[in-house]
Formats: C-alpha cells, structure tokens, sequence
C-alpha cells in the first residue's frame, strides 16, 4: 500500500515569516507537535514544539508579560527550525514511510511531490490504521502461527486444509526474522468459526503442521480494556 493513500492531505503548515507565537498558537489549536515550515509551497524546514519551548524565555527572566509577548512576536519560525528534514513521497510504500520514522525516531513525516511541494502528512497513527487493515483483525477474530519449511507451496498447503473445513482466510502474512534458516512464520487470520468447527480445524492443522499457536480475540473487550483500581 502507497503512503498517498494513507496521508492526509489536511496539512497545517507556516510559512518561514510565521513568528513564534503564531506557530505555538497553532499547534495548540490543532492538538499536532510539528508543523512544516514551506516557502512559496515547498518544503524547507519543520518546527517542532520542543524547538518552541527551547527558545521559549526561561521563567527565570524578570521580563513581564508585554516583553514576552513582543520577544515571542518578533521570534520568526526560520530562526528555530530544523532543515534536515526527514520526508516521504506519496508514491513510496507505508513500510518505507514506517522504516523512517522508525530509524530516525520520529512519529510523523512531511510528504511532498518530485517538485518538493508538501501535499500531505503521515503520522504513525496512520501507519497503524494500514497495518490493522492489512492484518484484517476486524473481519476475522481467529488468528493462527505455523512454522512452515521455506519452500515452494508450504503455505498453499496449509491454505487448502483450512479453506477445506470451511473457513474463509482473510490475510496471510509471513516474517522470517524470528524463524530459523529454511523456515518463515507464517500468520493466517480467518474469519468467525463455531467453537466445536474451530476445535476440530485445530487438531487437524496440529497433526499436520507445526503450529505456534491458535488466538482467538473479541473486539467487543476494546472498548472496556482500561485497568479498573479500587
């Protein structure tokens, strides 16, 4: 999946001139810790909220609230902002977009086009809305792990024993950083079975396949999963 399906086009950003304050005043407004610094469009530089609270006057100043204020007014965004800027193009993946922020630390990237021209962001919040919708989990509540050999078909086999008790597969995905040399896990999720068709899928795959394990997960516990004290 590309980042431009996944960004958002809703981009608040500020110009290098924006004065300090107004930069503050924004990212309060609009609940956000970074805003994109842009000239005439293009991409320049990001600000981020500790850049602001770094050049913030200190408390310790005996400077009274009209000196501040004029200080805040007169502080320009270009003065504070960051120009090595991480950024990602919408036509690249969302992994490669969740690789960067991953590397390099952050939890946002500026998307701009081949001009350079900022057309939107993506947030790790959007990354994790891909993710869920890749691994399916509001369609089907069942998930299963096999070791499988890396091998041609390993995973058409296991496909065809689980399609042949009726269950209908909603994603597979497959990793080979946690699995040994010659082998890759594998994850199917499958869509709702009856407990006692389910038990029985269970025990054929558990005598045919190496399975890690067999979750079965409600979504319905979302909404109440909070840590109740006395």
């Amino acid at each position: 999946m590309l980042v431009k399906g996944w960004m958002s086009s809703d981009v608040v950003s500020v110009e290098e001139e924006t004065s300090m304050m107004k930069a503050s005043l924004l990212m309060k407004e609009h609940n956000i810790r970074r805003l994109p610094v842009v000239r005439k469009g293009k991409l320049v530089g990001l600000v981020t909220d500790t850049n602001l609270k770094e050049a913030s006057p200190s408390k310790a100043i005996s400077l009274d609230i009209y000196e501040i204020s004029y200080l805040l007014s007169e502080i320009k965004v270009k003065e504070l902002m960051s120009k090595d800027v991480v950024y990602v193009k919408p036509d690249e993946t969302i992994e490669f977009a969740a690789v960067l922020m991953l590397e390099n630390k952050i939890s946002g990237l500026p998307v701009v086009n081949d001009q350079q021209n900022l057309i939107g962001v993506i947030t790790e919040t959007d990354i994790f809305k891909a993710l869920i919708h890749i691994t399916g989990v509001y369609s089907g509540d069942i998930q299963f792990a096999f070791c499988l050999r890396d091998k041609p078909g390993s995973v058409h086999e296991v496909a065809d024993v689980i399609r042949s008790m009726g269950a209908r597969v909603v994603s597979i995905l497959t990793s080979y950083d946690l699995a040994d040399e010659g082998y890759r896990n594998v994850y199917f999720r499958i869509r709702h079975m009856e407990r006692d068709q389910l038990a029985k899928l269970v025990d054929i795959l558990e005598e045919k396949f190496t399975v890690l394990y067999t979750v079965k997960e409600s979504l319905k516990k979302v909404a109440d999963r909070r840590l109740h004290r006395d």
